[in-house]
């Protein structure tokens, strides 16, 4: 295991413990995602970064629906977090700010620094090679600024990825933005992770 992720997988094994002892009929509704019991253990399904995913409630691990392949512990753990987080909320209204989650005008300096600014340094003003990289990463076009793409990370859980270009007196700028529902089911570090996640998939698509 990658030493980085220890920690993260230590807190998956907290969490996990924790959900055992939850009614899954409750986390289902809670998370919006469907729970079938089938007497010997019960599967949730969802998707997660548009792909089909099964979690059972008898030990809380991740599997891809078509391969049943584990998840690696990063995916597992934002799962993991979603579903231990997940209290209800109504449906979304605006779009927020990293600054504006709980605690994250703390955090907000380092945020921006492996995502917003990471952004710019690899795409600068090469607009159809960002655009190329959401289209191939699935992203849904919006019109919000000069051009936005909406990201359908978990059932209650989105991003938008907005940019606006840069002119004589400014230079272009791109942010990640958050439904102004997801403290109701995401930690502000989740949320954070999710963020350099896409952030990550984009350069490496744009590459």
């Amino acid at each position: 295991m990658n030493k980085d992720q220890e920690p993260l997988e230590r807190r998956a094994d907290e969490l996990r413990a924790d959900l055992t002892t939850r009614e899954p009929a409750q986390l289902a509704a809670l998370t919006e995602t469907e729970f079938v019991d089938s007497g010997e253990t019960g599967i949730f399904s969802f998707d997660y970064w548009d792909k089909p995913v099964e979690l059972s409630c008898r030990d809380y691990i991740a599997r891809d629906k078509e391969s049943q392949a584990v998840l690696p512990p990063v995916h597992q753990a934002m799962i993991l977090y979603y579903f231990y987080s997940s209290r209800g909320s109504t449906q979304p209204g605006r779009w927020i700010s990293f600054s504006e989650l709980a605690d994250g005008q703390f955090y907000n300096a380092a945020f921006q620094g492996y995502t917003s600014r990471k952004l710019l340094a690899h795409f600068n003003d090469d607009y159809p090679a960002f655009h190329q990289a959401n289209h191939a990463i699935c992203g849904e076009k919006t019109s919000f600024a000069d051009g936005g793409y909406r990201y359908q990370i978990l059932p209650k859980v989105a991003l938008l990825l907005v940019h606006w270009q840069g002119d004589d007196e400014f230079p272009p700028s791109y942010k990640i933005l958050f439904e102004d529902i997801v403290d109701y089911h995401l930690p502000t570090d989740a949320c954070a992770i999710l963020a350099s996640m896409l952030t990550g998939k984009l350069i490496a698509s744009g590459s």
